[in-house]
């Protein structure tokens, strides 16, 4: 196992992790672990749309609920002649 220290953690930061472990029930280290293998394991070049991420973020704390947007049918292209 390797000891990984982090210097220069903004307090935002800071006070989002721990208010995230204390949601999980777990340590702020027990948190960053599983932060930092889910990126590892999902890789950072994976391209997700704004609601998929927006939704796997807040939905286990239950703070938002999405619904796609309802999409009509195109309009006509305007006449330039």
């Amino acid at each position: 196992m390797t000891t990984i220290t982090i210097r220069n953690l903004d307090d935002r930061v800071e006070a989002h992790l721990r208010i995230r472990a204390e949601l999980n029930n777990s340590s702020i280290e027990e948190e960053a672990r599983q932060i930092l293998c889910d990126a590892v394991r999902t890789g950072t070049n994976q391209v997700r749309n704004l609601t998929t991420f927006t939704r796997e973020c807040f939905e286990p704390v239950g703070l938002v609920e999405l619904k796609p947007p309802q999409r009509g049918a195109m309009r006509e292209p305007p006449k330039l002649s």
